[in-house]
């Protein structure tokens, strides 16, 4: 059910998925500015943690064309609700990682949670608002999206004076007023014209051949024998 931006039933949605996707945002560029704390708390070396940003990275971009198959087939409000959830819970894990390895694993967990809610924020607002609605609500998505990310380095300088974990910890309360505010206002749409398959080789060819430059990337400065890389 499409509808416009001057009722406050739009606002709330608009609201919900503008949140949602700024998590995912922000955590591109928030922990940046945390590493100098993350490696000697969890004495990481600097491959540790290039792959602490990588990991996100990494599965964020690759698996976000999986994450609209999913949303067009099975519900975006539903994916979005698990992208939400999923990206809580992997940051917790991070804020509870005790040591690199574990981080590394959680971030890319986060990512998996990423590229679930921030393709299924924008399927709801293409399918909440048509015409000139539509194209504000895109602009603000996108406007805000780019703010959550200039911000992060600020915001996770003022969280590392306090506590490393508090970067990742700060998702919690943020996932849980999205929540309850799609679960309130956020209707389910689906696309009834959705593939019937999800590409799901194509998104596995996808990670591996990126996660493999990637590799090769990280590892060309260090150790690691040049046949390998």
């Amino acid at each position: 059910m499409q509808q416009s931006l001057e009722t406050p039933a739009a606002r709330w949605v608009l609201l919900a998925t503008v949140l949602g996707s700024s998590m995912a945002m922000l955590d591109a560029t928030v922990v940046n500015v945390a590493l100098e704390r993350i490696g000697t708390d969890l004495d990481a070396g600097f491959a540790g943690l290039q792959w602490t940003v990588n990991a996100y990275m990494l599965t964020l971009a690759s698996l976000i064309p999986l994450g609209g198959s999913l949303s067009d087939r099975f519900g975006r409000r539903r994916i979005f609700v698990v992208g939400v959830c999923w990206f809580a819970a992997a940051s917790l894990l991070c804020g509870l990682a005790w040591d690199i390895e574990t981080l590394i694993a959680a971030r890319a967990l986060q990512g998996v949670g990423g590229e679930l809610l921030t393709p299924g924020s924008l399927a709801i607002i293409s399918a909440s608002f048509a015409g000139a609605d539509r194209s504000a609500a895109v602009g603000a998505w996108s406007g805000v999206g780019d703010v959550a990310g200039a911000v992060g380095p600020f915001l996770g300088g003022w969280l590392v004076e306090w506590n490393w974990r508090a970067v990742f910890l700060l998702n919690l309360p943020l996932a849980l007023l999205v929540l309850l505010v799609v679960v309130r206002h956020v209707p389910e749409t689906r696309d009834p014209r959705a593939a019937p398959h999800l590409g799901v080789a194509g998104t596995v060819l996808v990670t591996a051949g990126l996660g493999g430059l990637t590799y090769a990337l990280t590892a060309a400065g260090g150790q690691t024998s040049s046949a390998v890389v």
